[in-house]
């Protein structure tokens, strides 16, 4: 099973370093697509579930890094796509290989997770975005 750490003590400046936990999700799901048994069905799931769950941390770097919030959103907008496309991917390696159901689990979990801290920013930033139209006028 991996453990999916909330805190990292190198940053004090954050309660969790979100770009850490990302990547620590696609490190995970790349060392549990190697246990998935390769076959017809589990082939195309496997190669599916490999590219959202790495995409999740690259393009939360890439929101990081953004120049402006304009570029910004769209960036988190597909982290959270991402995280809940590996949430589906994880469910087919569930009924596709069902020895690994429970191990499906956690990194379904911590996708879920992933997806609601990328829901949350998504709808603060709409709500400040519609507030700032609205002082503006």
């Amino acid at each position: 099973m991996t453990n999916y750490p909330m805190t990292n003590n190198k940053a004090n400046k954050r309660k969790y370093d979100l770009e850490e936990r990302t990547a620590r999700f696609g490190e995970a799901i790349i060392r549990f697509a190697k246990k998935i048994p390769v076959n017809e069905v589990t082939k195309p799931i496997i190669g599916q579930l490999v590219r959202a769950g790495t995409s999740v941390g690259a393009n939360y770097c890439e929101a990081d890094s953004a120049y402006s919030k304009k570029d910004f959103q769209p960036k988190i907008g597909t982290c959270k796509k991402e995280s809940r496309e590996s949430k589906h991917w994880l469910r087919m390696v569930a009924v596709a290989a069902p020895e690994l159901r429970e191990e499906a689990k956690v990194h379904w979990q911590e996708a879920h997770e992933l997806n609601l801290i990328f829901s949350s920013i998504t709808k603060k930033r709409k709500s400040k975005s519609v507030g700032e139209e609205t002082t503006d006028e």
